[in-house]
Order: structure tokens, then sequence, then C-alpha cells
């Protein structure tokens, strides 16, 4: 599990929660009312504005937000070496038997690809097509959440309409103004926190998500077909090595050595 995101939003309520205990009560910004327009509103906009399979694909993408439980880049690079020194020792068919111990589906199908002897031209546009699908895929996740975060606010300023709406009916009553003006600025900030405290911050931390595994896939595809080329494994490994930024090259450089230690 990822914490950070569990950790922001559970931090980001304390400090809400604390600063209107400072000077208020909690009671008073609670309000059912509130919560039904903002909350059912957004739901409600959302699936008007995406199919429900759309949605709920949508919301299994969002797991991963919360997961932390990927391969890391160093980890691939292992692999593809790994598989660099089977292919250069005993030949492109003795991947068949190496791709049974791989989970990465991705991973598996380019190495049976290439031990069936596909065109290399031919790997990469199967390969590369199906990392344009993954990537729409984790964009509509990413727009489910970015809508989710426009229409809360807007159903906030909604809710807050309709309470100036009862405010004014009640006008000839002065008791009345106060409580009815507080129920409506109330909705707006649910709205608001709603879109800045969760759903904004989901979709930023699925198109980083996204970027990280795409990046992990074209390592992919790179080391795939470096070895049908029958390059060098350390060639290949400095080749895969230039997409990572200089810190991850340094801490897998001194893995490796600490392995060969």
């Amino acid at each position: 599990m990822d914490l950070a995101t569990v950790i922001g939003i559970i931090v980001g309520l304390i400090f809400v929660i604390s600063g209107i205990l400072v000077n208020g009560e909690l009671a008073g910004y609670f309000s059912l009312a509130s919560i039904l327009i903002v909350l059912g509103g957004t739901i409600s906009a959302t699936f008007v504005a995406y199919p429900l399979t759309r949605v709920l694909e949508g919301m299994k993408i969002a797991s991963k937000a919360f997961s932390n439980k990927v391969l890391e880049s160093g980890e691939i690079i292992a692999k593809v070496i790994g598989l660099a020194n089977t292919a250069r020792k005993e030949g492109l068919l003795a991947l068949e038997e190496a791709a049974e111990d791989i989970e990465d589906e991705f991973l598996k199908k380019g190495v049976m690809l290439i031990v069936d002897g596909t065109d290399p031209e031919l790997v990469r546009n199967l390969l590369e097509t199906e990392l344009a699908f993954v990537e729409e895929r984790h964009k509509e996740g990413q727009g489910i959440f970015e809508a989710m975060g426009t229409f809360a606010p807007a159903f906030g300023m909604i809710g807050t309409l309709i309470g100036l709406i009862n405010m004014l009916r009640t006008l000839e009553d002065p008791s009345s103004v106060g409580p009815s003006m507080a129920v409506a600025l109330i909705t707006t900030f649910y709205g608001s926190l709603l879109a800045n405290l969760i759903f904004l911050p989901m979709a930023n931390k699925l198109k980083l998500r996204s970027r990280e595994e795409i990046l992990r896939k074209e390592i992919m595809v790179e080391g795939l077909l470096s070895i049908q080329a029958g390059e060098n494994p350390r060639i290949i490994e400095e080749k895969l090595k230039a997409f990572l930024p200089p810190k991850l090259r340094k801490d897998l450089q001194q893995k490796q050595e600490g392995v060969e230690a």
C-alpha cells in the first residue's frame, strides 16, 4: 500500500478538523442536506458524463493510487539482462522456458513473440500498440477523477444557491438568517474539500503512476528488441539504464556491486 496517499488524506482531514475546532464546533459543520447535494450530485454527474462500464473501470484504476505493489525499473532491467544472458548462452528458443517464471504479462508476451521468430518491427508495433491502449485506459481513469474534481465545487455552489433561496424565503425571521447562511456556505465547503483533498490529488497520483508504468514498459520493449537483435547483455544494460535518472542508476549500480561482492 502507498502510505503517502492514505497519510495525505488523513493528515489533511486532521488539519481541517483542527482548524474548525480552534474557533468553532465540529457539529456545526455537519449538514446532511449539503452532503446529499454535493456527493450525490457529483456521483450523478459522473455517471451522466461517462458510461457505467468506464466509471467502474476508473474505480478499479483508482486502486493504483493506494497500491505500491509494482516492479521497480531496476528489477525490470535485471530481469531483461537475465533473459539476455540466457539468450546469448542457449539461444532465443531457451527463452520459452524462462518465460514461464515471468509474472508480468506484457514482458511475457514480448518474450513469446521473440521465441516465435516474429519480425522485430512487428514486435515493436504490437508492443507499442498495447502500450498506447494502456496509456489511453489510464487517461480515462484520470479523466473521471478530474471531472469529479470539477463537479464537486460546482454542486457546492448549487447547494449554496439552494441555501440562499431558502434563506430569502424566511427573511422576515431574522433568527433564521444566520443558520440558513451557514448551511449554504457549508455546501461550498464540502465541494471544495472533496475536490482539493481527494478527487484532484487522486487524479494527479494516477498520472504519476501511469507515467511510471509506461516507463517500465518502454524499458521492456527496448530490452526485448535488443535481445532479439543479439546485442551484448552489457550493452543492453547500459542502454536500459539511460531510461533511469542518475540517482536510480547509481542505486542500481551499487546493488549490482553488492551482489557481485
